[in-house]
């Protein structure tokens, strides 16, 4: 990292952040409201008493589902698909390591401000829909209604103080959804078993990204010390200039390996950078979980 911003106590940093927890939950409700109007709900094929809609007969179809009546006005055979009836758990994570606090204006965001606006944005949107939603590492309860979302900043503040780069070992149960929400800069080799866990699991997964803007480009000039904020000690570069090259491409490739890991298990992956406004990302994230969920057989 660029800079070492002031590490402080556990417990204050804890205290700091439980003030602001109310305009932290105004904030990302704000958000969510900004995009909320146009987003459909998420549907699954599933069992249910909601007709959703007619598709083409596929060998293995139970002759119950084909609709005679829509068949006879074409050459076609139609089945009539059904909404999923159950509610989908989705668990949600955030990196709260000591990197995350780092921003290189403070006009803008820091990354784990950023990270704790979508993912209460995301929350409050599937919590609308009427999903299980919950903190991973938290109180571990999937909850409804918006008192959930009370209960999820709450868990994430008191996660905010401790806590490391990577999630947990899974212990979730199957066929869920999970959301991580990090910077994603460790060794690719730490991050590769931690998400092939969850896979494993049969959990589908969604990675959001956040960085800074002088992660991604290098802006500095001359000799400047970068100070590592998780004990990696610190480094003298004495002419930035001629490193920028090569940091770029090492960049590039972290995040191409992240992307196949992501690929090879059925994720998606999003890039979010602090000094662009959250709604973007946070729409093509919940549309990624809509279209997945409109694909399941």
């Amino acid at each position: 990292m660029p800079i070492a911003l002031p590490r402080l106590d556990a417990i204050a940093e804890a205290d700091r952040l439980a003030e602001n927890l109310p305009a932290l939950l105004v904030n990302a409700v704000q958000v969510a409201a900004t995009i909320a109007p146009g987003l459909h709900g998420r549907r699954r094929v599933g069992r249910g008493d909601a007709f959703w809609q007619f598709r083409h007969y596929q060998p293995g179809d139970p002759p119950i589902t084909i609709d005679w009546r829509r068949s006879a006005r074409s050459d076609q055979i139609y089945t009539r698909q059904f909404e999923w009836e159950a509610v989908q758990s989705v668990w949600l994570w955030r990196d709260s390591s000591a990197s995350m606090d780092y921003t290189s204006d403070t006009s803008h965001p820091t990354k784990r401000q950023r990270a704790d606006v979508l993912l209460l944005a995301l929350a409050a949107l599937l919590i609308r829909a009427g999903e299980r939603v919950s903190l991973l590492g938290g109180s571990m309860h999937s909850g409804l209604g918006r008192s959930s979302l009370q209960r999820i900043a709450d868990d994430l503040t008191k996660s905010a103080a401790s806590g490391g780069s990577v999630p947990p070992p899974p212990s979730l149960p199957p066929h869920g959804e999970v959301v991580m929400i990090g910077d994603f800069l460790d060794p690719i080799e730490t991050i590769r078993p931690v998400l092939s866990g969850y896979a494993e699991r049969g959990l589908t997964g969604y990675l959001v990204q956040v960085t800074d803007m002088a992660e991604e480009t290098l802006p500095f000039d001359g000799r400047v010390r970068f100070d590592g904020l998780e004990g990696e000690g610190d480094t003298l570069v004495r002419r930035v200039s001629q490193v920028r090259p090569a940091y770029a491409k090492r960049l590039q490739a972290h995040r191409l390996s992240l992307g196949q890991i992501a690929k090879g298990l059925g994720w998606f992956v999003f890039g979010h950078r602090t000094d662009q406004p959250p709604q973007p990302v946070l729409l093509a994230l919940h549309q990624a979980m809509s279209d997945l969920h409109g694909l399941r057989p």
